[in-house]
């Protein structure tokens, strides 16, 4: 896509570039400053926020990076466009944050990137969980570590199809690049495999509103023989879905992408809902089961795949730092070859990163998990 991303500056270059960068001072003996940026005061944004505590303090006790201290600089952008750009602009104009980790949705993160891939001031932003096959084309400061929607669409169609056994789905989604994305990806998977999609319908807040609002849909749905639910959104409306189904009398399977994480939260109604994730907090890896423990440990729950994914960027950009300064333009540079060439990939605790191109992880797993006592776990187990 863009030279500028597969440049990478070697270290004793670095020595001679002049202090006066974006990134800072090069006898600078201040924190280094990293930022986390997504809807940290919703239920979405919490493991996020959990996440980036533990990462820092756990370099922090290690002795920091450069002999310096690193400091989180925690924004909310509730998830909001606006806000996102307003954050990003904040953040890009602060010459001591060296990195963002941010932001969570797919829309937040497409309206920041222009501000995050400012010419002069350029700053990275690795985005945990936003999955719109847009994220691709953001920008040469953009990345993601984890998997886009042409994965997860396509992971939750086989299952439905070949583990379940539907062939006859009906899909409610919310009308925004999340909702878009993964049922383009699903339909034609689904359909390639030989099902049939019943209907594709987006819904309305507004419509979540009303207990009976999404009736129509379900009814129209059991009368036309749908043997699958597939649910692309967020978990309260997908609780309000769900509950509007089995009210109506449909005790059949429901599917989702990982918007529906939370929805583990809700109890009884979430029971046996299955849900496509980048990271499941039962991965039987060391790495992945060290950050578990020491997740529940500290905060006494289990991470979902947004702090797993967060943990791991902030752990890369650390990385990052130790091997080439402070410096905006080098540590994109280096993160934008991970993977490639003598830049070894990283092994972070949701799987193995490496980087396209683009800015796309490369091989990211998606596995297909299920709502079973209130956690979300490996739906093979």
């Amino acid at each position: 896509m863009d030279a500028l991303k597969r440049i990478r500056i070697p270290a004793l270059a670095l020595a001679l570039v002049p202090a006066v960068l974006a990134g800072g001072c090069a006898a600078d003996t201040g924190p280094i400053r990293i930022a986390v940026a997504g809807p940290l005061g919703e239920i979405t944004g919490r493991s996020m926020r959990l996440a980036a505590e533990l990462a820092i303090d756990e370099i922090n006790q290690q002795g920091g990076l450069l002999g310096r201290r690193v400091e989180l600089i925690a924004r909310d952008d509730e998830a909001n466009p606006q806000r996102a750009i307003e954050i990003a602009i904040e953040l890009r104009d602060n010459p001591s944050v060296v990195a963002v980790v941010g932001h969570v949705n797919s829309n937040a993160t497409l309206a920041a990137a222009d501000f995050y891939n400012d010419d002069r001031r350029g700053l990275v932003a690795i985005s945990p969980a936003s999955s719109s096959p847009l994220i691709t084309h953001a920008g040469p400061w953009i990345f993601r570590v984890c998997p886009s929607d042409l994965l997860h669409g396509p992971a939750l169609a086989r299952w439905a199809y070949e583990r379940l056994g539907a062939r006859r789905v009906t899909i409610l989604y919310s009308n925004d690049e999340y909702g878009r994305g993964v049922i383009q990806s699903f339909g034609d998977t689904f359909r390639s495999a030989g099902g049939e999609i019943l209907s594709n319908d987006p819904y309305l807040p507004a419509t979540l509103e009303d207990p009976t609002g999404i009736d129509p849909y379900i009814i129209r749905a059991l009368r036309s023989g749908m043997d699958a639910l597939v649910i692309v959104g967020q978990a309260d409306a997908a609780r309000r879905i769900i509950t509007a189904a089995r009210r109506l009398g449909y005790n059949g399977p429901v599917l989702g992408p990982d918007g529906l994480t939370n929805l583990r939260d809700f109890g009884e109604i979430a029971e046996g809902v299955y849900i496509s994730s980048a990271f499941l907090p039962d991965r039987p890896d060391p790495n992945a089961q060290a950050f578990v423990r020491a997740y529940v440990e500290r905060y006494r729950e289990l991470p979902d795949h947004r702090g797993a994914m967060t943990y791991d960027a902030i752990r890369l950009i650390a990385r990052a730092i130790a091997e080439v300064g402070a410096d905006r333009t080098a540590i994109r540079d280096y993160i934008a070859t991970v993977g490639q060439g003598d830049n070894p990939p990283f092994e972070g605790v949701s799987g193995t990163i490496r980087f396209d191109e683009n800015g796309d992880i490369v091989g990211k797993e998606v596995t297909i998990g299920i709502v079973r006592g209130g956690q979300l776990v490996t739906a093979d187990s």
